[in-house]
């Protein structure tokens, strides 16, 4: 187990299996040192367990949880590509796209799920540059998605 996986432990979290594409895209792609992950939903055994907009049928609170999955879902992505996440020299993006009822605005604290749990997990590595942007709606009604671009190690 590495030591990513060790630390996901210590916080009672395991690494889920990767989502699998909902259309025609992979995960995750490496591209030289970076591995950029395809936008990740909230899915948990194949399902999303709560949809709708953030600040209406949805609250930021449960949104802020939601986005913390869907950064292990992100985690999962990378892993399926690289084999080992003690390869992540750090985050270096990450995108949180929130489906927002029209007088919404905290985005930022909807996302934070996403970028504390990155730090929780991988410490200095995992500070990185952020966008948090509301939306219209997002696939399958999905309250919030995200994606992360990671630099690796050399191998």
């Amino acid at each position: 187990m590495s030591a990513v996986e060790e630390k996901l432990a210590e916080l009672g979290l395991t690494l889920p299996e990767v989502v699998p594409p909902l259309a025609a895209y992979q995960p995750a792609v490496q591209s030289g040192p970076y591995v950029h992950t395809s936008g990740q939903l909230p899915m948990v055994d194949g399902k999303l367990s709560v949809t709708g907009k953030v600040g209406g049928e949805v609250t930021p609170e449960e949104a802020k949880d939601l986005a913390r999955t869907c950064a292990l879902n992100a985690l999962a992505a990378v892993k399926s590509v690289v084999g080992d996440l003690d390869r992540i020299a750090r985050v270096v993006k990450v995108t949180g796209f929130v489906a927002s009822a029209t007088d919404f605005t905290g985005q930022p604290g909807v996302v934070n799920g996403a970028s504390e749990l990155l730090g929780a997990v991988l410490g200095d590595k995992g500070v990185h540059a952020r966008s948090a942007v509301g939306v219209a709606v997002l696939p399958l009604d999905a309250p919030v998605e995200v994606e992360i671009q990671v630099e690796l190690t050399q191998a």
